[in-house]
């Protein structure tokens, strides 16, 4: 898989991941992470935690890896199509505010998405997802459905607790994406935040990778 820290890219084999990742518990994998605030700001907030950053968008990249912390990396790649190094890493991962197709492989139940995201999941592993309405609509939603295709494909696809909260202007204000912060002060300041857990009990992915770390704490939300 290709990495990225300002304008110098490379490929970062599993030798190379294990090496940076190498004494950190937790694994936070955001998805689609555009400009990469959220991942700066997520690995400067917490420090025990590693950080990874996933966006198709080279030019997105660049400013935000140039100054990122030791414990956060920036990865080159398809939303649609995650990196195999990445497999059975994560202990909590992120989709903010996706739209285009990140936004439709979410709606549609895109198997080759599924497939990739389960893969990044160790057991109990946390996804956490946000919304805006306006996109829902856009793509071919409802108001009155709201998060609900989203939520079906979650359970379809195995997720387990889920616990969805609506976000209102100020909640959206102090997110730290630039997304959020657009959307806070727009004409309709709405938004989702939905949450689930990958079972326990569907722990090969992470049994093959880290077999010392399956089953182990999950980081707390930013």
């Amino acid at each position: 898989m290709e990495g990225i820290c300002g304008k110098q890219a490379g490929n970062i084999d599993a030798a190379t991941l294990a090496a940076q990742i190498g004494g950190y518990r937790d694994i936070l994998i955001d998805i689609g992470t555009g400009d990469g605030r959220y991942v700066r700001t997520a690995a400067r907030e917490c420090p025990s935690c590693f950080v990874i950053g996933i966006d198709a968008c080279r030019e997105n990249l660049r400013d935000a890896s140039r100054d990122a912390p030791r414990n956060a990396l920036f990865i080159i790649a398809n939303a649609l199509t995650l990196p195999r190094e990445l497999r059975g890493l994560a202990t909590r991962m992120t989709i903010n505010f996706p739209w285009g197709s990140l936004l439709a492989a979410l709606l549609d139940g895109d198997p080759a998405f599924r497939d990739g995201l389960i893969a990044l999941a160790r057991p109990g592993a946390s996804l956490e997802i946000r919304l805006n309405q306006g996109a829902l609509v856009e793509a071919g939603g409802t108001q009155e459905a709201g998060m609900m295709p989203v939520q079906r494909q979650l359970v379809e696809w195995g997720f387990e607790d889920q616990r969805l909260t609506m976000l209102d202007a100020d909640a959206l204000r102090r997110y730290p994406t630039t997304w959020a912060r657009r959307l806070a002060y727009g004409r309709d300041p709405c938004g989702w935040s939905l949450t689930a857990t990958w079972p326990l009990r569907c722990a090969s992915n992470a049994r093959n990778v880290y077999p010392e770390q399956s089953g182990r704490g999950l980081i707390a939300p930013s």
